[in-house]
């Protein structure tokens, strides 16, 4: 895959100015250069089965910048750092998207007019397809609903909403989808 190379190439480049650079450099490089790369297109391939390469990468980088070996843990490196990993990242994104295009999502309350204390959730279609349950228009839904409600209370300021969501993310370090719908 293309950006996996790409990836790669920023790795290298990292690892070669490391030495004579401070780790707020770094972190500046690993922005500009690393996080551009991840996040185009990542609301479309987050969720893909090429997206455990590019999170690889993403946490030799984050090993590189910190100096630590190679079977050491990036959850604390992340937090440290002030980095969203790739699926922290995916999901950061997605609610962003669902929160500015919210007249576009249909809520439970739209569907039945019973007061539950799943009312104001996303409405998540019914489909048996594995294709369609990992599609993005599926996924939106049930990324949404599995967000802290005192968060989803901040939806209606879009500053805050994204600022809370990611000291949320940052707080978490999620790996992955399912830790994220675990919590």
């Amino acid at each position: 895959m293309l950006l996996t190379s790409k990836l790669n190439k920023a790795c290298y480049a990292i690892r070669m100015v490391k030495s004579c650079m401070s780790l707020d450099v770094l972190r500046m490089i690993y922005f500009s250069y690393v996080h551009s790369i991840i996040a185009y297109g990542i609301i479309f391939w987050g969720n893909s089965h090429s997206s455990v390469s590019i999170f690889k990468i993403q946490k030799r980088i984050v090993r590189i910048i910190n100096n630590s070996g190679r079977r050491d843990s990036c959850r604390k490196l992340f937090k440290e750092l002030q980095i969203l990993p790739l699926a922290s990242h995916y999901i950061l994104l997605i609610l962003v998207f669902v929160n500015k295009n919210r007249e576009l999502f249909l809520s439970n309350s739209y569907i039945h007019s019973i007061n539950t204390r799943y009312n104001q959730n996303l409405h998540t279609p019914t489909t048996n397809l594995t294709m369609v349950q990992k599609g993005v228009l599926f996924f939106r839904s049930r990324i949404y609903n599995c967000l802290p409600s005192r968060i989803k209370a901040l939806s209606s300021d879009a500053k805050s909403f994204k600022s809370t969501l990611k000291r949320y993310l940052l707080e978490h370090v999620f790996y992955s989808l399912d830790e994220y719908f675990q919590f």
